[in-house]
């Protein structure tokens, strides 16, 4: 009798065992526009990473991308958008951060956050998240296209430092962003970086723009993949567990396949 107990014991165990290692994992991203959704596509050019960041992984993960155009860590909190985060979370999923385009923004109270306030709010973040057993990556902000006499320059002051005291506080993984970012678009320069970020939209170009406008933050399609195929590579060469087991084969040539007819 014991034998049979201690055998259904057993086989509950690893059925329970095997079920939730073949859950399918979920990759919540939170962060700014660099990285946010965007579905009026008719509208503007500019897309987020973390829309085509779903193209380098497999099929069965789900990405739940809350980055949000305009937001930084002060405001993305104040506004409440970190809770719905936080109750979707399961022990076992991925949770990306990146922040610090907005939070240097010193004429705006609602954003600003100084690299002091920055870091206090990433730790916040990441304990939340770590203490519901998920696996947290904290990423520096991509680089801005700001070229002088077609050299790139840097422009995030502290953000990136403090990002990278967190990660290695919190003994969490960190992806730098800034780094990688900074080191493609340096030797494509001024003219030759231009096709990857939304740059110039001529008057009448796109209707959210009807005078034109010129931006040096916001990525274009283009952009958009090469920087998820950067974040996916990075992973993958650090082997930044679990996600790097769910990245496709980097050698391969990935084609971007547009969710829900997003182009």
């Amino acid at each position: 009798m014991r034998k049979y107990l201690f055998l259904s014991l057993l086989m509950a165990a690893t059925l329970l065992s095997c079920t939730k290692q073949n859950r399918p994992i979920t990759v919540w991203m939170i962060g700014d526009s660099t990285m946010a959704d965007r579905y009026d596509t008719i509208e503007t050019p500019e897309r987020g990473w973390g829309q085509v960041f779903p193209t380098f992984l497999s099929d069965d993960v789900r990405v739940m991308n809350h980055a949000k155009n305009g937001r930084s860590t002060k405001s993305f909190l104040a506004e409440g958008r970190f809770e719905p985060v936080m109750e979707g979370i399961a022990e076992g999923d991925v949770v990306i951060i990146q922040f610090g385009h907005n939070d240097a923004k010193m004429s705006d109270s609602t954003r600003f956050a100084s690299p002091t306030d920055y870091a206090a709010n990433l730790t916040l973040m990441v304990r939340a998240a770590k203490a519901k057993g998920a696996n947290v990556i904290l990423c520096t902000p991509i680089a801005r296209r700001h070229f002088k006499n077609d050299t790139l320059q840097y422009v995030h002051g502290d953000y990136p430092v403090r990002a990278r005291d967190v990660a290695q506080a919190e003994e969490v993984p960190l992806v730098d962003m800034t780094t990688l970012t900074m080191d493609w678009l340096a030797p494509l320069g001024d003219n030759g970086s231009r096709q990857f970020f939304v740059y110039e939209m001529k008057p009448g170009e796109y209707s959210k723009y009807p005078e034109g406008k010129t931006d040096n933050t916001h990525l274009r399609l283009a952009g958009a993949v090469q920087v998820a195929r950067m974040f996916a590579s990075q992973v993958a060469a650090d082997k930044i567990m679990p996600l790097a087991d769910y990245v496709k084969p980097l050698n391969t040539d990935i084609k971007y396949t547009t969710p829900c007819g997003i182009k």
